[in-house]
Order: C-alpha cells, then structure tokens, then sequence
C-alpha cells in the first residue's frame, strides 16, 4: 500500500468534508470492486495450479494411486483426495 497525502490529489473542499470524520489519520481508499482480480492471476500462480490439479486428475483416472500422487506431486494424500474429488 502506497502512501499519499490527500493535499496532493484531492480538491480542498473534499478534504474539509472528510476532516469532519476522520483527522490526522492513515485512511485506506479500496479501489472499486470491478478493478479487483482474481487471486494468482497477476502471477500466473492459478494457472500453475490449475495445470497441476488438472495432470492429478489426469493421473487418478489414469489408476495412479493417492499414495503415489502425495509422494510424486509432494502433496498431502489428505490435499489429493481434495482435488481429485473435487467437482471440476
């Protein structure tokens, strides 16, 4: 989170209006809901994920056992069970 001092970007009536509530304070601003993107997708991380829970997929019904995929993707057998029987 970036800092900015409101003199600098905001007109002197609007301040006055927001010093009726809030004085001296760090006051954080959300951009608007529409802007917002989904988690990873900057990164590239979903998709990484994605990829990966598609090829366990692919190897559970291909009769790779859970036991197996925990040891060969590093998982948890609790976290392989989650994805193979997930409803993607």
């Amino acid at each position: 989170m970036k800092y900015t001092n409101a003199k600098k970007v905001l007109p002197e009536k609007l301040i006055t209006e927001i010093q009726q509530y809030i004085q001296g304070e760090t006051i954080y601003i959300p951009k608007p809901e529409m802007e917002y993107k989904p988690w990873g997708s900057r990164s590239g991380s979903r998709q990484w994920l994605d990829r990966r829970n598609a090829a366990i997929r692919h190897d559970f019904k291909n009769n790779i056992k859970i036991e197996q995929l925990a040891q060969d993707y590093f998982l948890s057998m609790e976290t392989i069970k989650k994805i193979v029987y997930s409803a993607k």
